[in-house]
């Protein structure tokens, strides 16, 4: 059972595991994109009924799901290096181009330092890697009082803010 950051929330996690394409796809599973894509019809409904999730690597873009991704509670995005920031593009996108508002889970290579940026950028769970302190991670979402910069939460840069 992993320990994870949901909602800025230590909880333990036994909901979600990923399945090999392979594997029976049952409640609680987190598919590939590519087992999506080739099995779409057969696994709407259990989708739809949220009984399963999508797993994302870093080069699959938010594109590549386009509607679909509503048909998912969860849609989890791997980071399989803290250097590779491909994940955050497919989150922003997936919040506001797609209008995705089930759960947005960062895994892989999460470290601390990442969280206040992804959280900016529409993920809502985190799963670090196993030698990050989860009670100092959650302080990192306090590292910024203010943001120049709009996210996923709010449109306006901070002197429209401001005004």
């Amino acid at each position: 059972m992993a320990q994870l950051i949901k909602n800025g929330q230590l909880i333990q996690d036994s909901a979600w595991q990923l399945v090999e394409d392979s594997a029976e796809a049952t409640s609680g599973s987190l598919i590939s994109l590519g087992r999506w894509q080739s099995e779409r019809e057969a696994l709407l409904p259990a989708a739809q009924a949220g009984d399963i999730g999508l797993y994302l690597e870093s080069d699959q873009t938010a594109d590549l799901i386009g509607d679909d991704a509503s048909s998912f509670p969860i849609i989890a995005i791997n980071f399989p290096k803290f250097a590779d920031g491909r994940g955050y593009s497919a989150a922003r996108l997936l919040r506001e181009r797609h209008g995705y508002k089930g759960e947005l889970r960062a895994v892989g290579d999460v470290l601390i330092d990442q969280l206040f940026f992804m959280k900016r950028c529409g993920f809502d769970s985190y799963a670090l890697r196993d030698d990050q302190e989860l009670e100092v991670a959650l302080a990192a979402f306090s590292t910024f009082t203010a943001c120049y910069q709009n996210d996923v939460a709010d449109p306006r840069p901070l002197f429209r803010r401001r005004a």
